[in-house]
């Protein structure tokens, strides 16, 4: 994305989860916990990545973007394509998207990176339609 603010990287985070699943402090049932509807976002609007699952080492990954912002309104909290969130990132001013990794054969899950897109300035506010107009 050409305007990417605030990232924040969660490559150490995933690291430390990693080495919890292989000493054995932590249960694969534990990291294996994806959602339906988070397996069906990364069907649907998953893009393919070229590594592999860190747990199951056969299938490789998807990556799901989630967008979240007061003004996406109903978009709020829905998966989003790499096309569409360009489309968006110069439509509305601020909303903060939140890459996930997603495994859909042993169902690993894990956040990647967050950042903030689009174009910096808050929409206009139209005024409220009451009832009577």
């Amino acid at each position: 994305m050409r305007n990417q603010r605030q990232v924040v990287d969660y490559a150490l985070q995933r690291r430390a989860l990693l080495a919890g699943v292989r000493s054995g402090r932590v249960g694969d049932h534990e990291v294996c916990d994806a959602s339906p509807y988070l397996l069906r976002a990364a069907k649907f609007h998953g893009r393919p990545e070229d590594r592999a699952c860190p747990m199951c080492r056969r299938t490789p990954l998807h990556l799901v973007s989630w967008v979240y912002g007061d003004e996406l309104k109903h978009v709020s909290g829905s998966a989003r394509t790499p096309a569409e969130l360009t489309r968006m990132a110069g439509v509305f001013g601020e909303f903060t998207v939140y890459d996930v990794e997603v495994c859909r054969t042993c169902h690993w899950n894990h956040l990647v990176l967050s950042y903030v897109l689009g174009t910096g300035e808050p929409q206009p506010t139209r005024p409220r339609r009451t009832a009577g107009q």
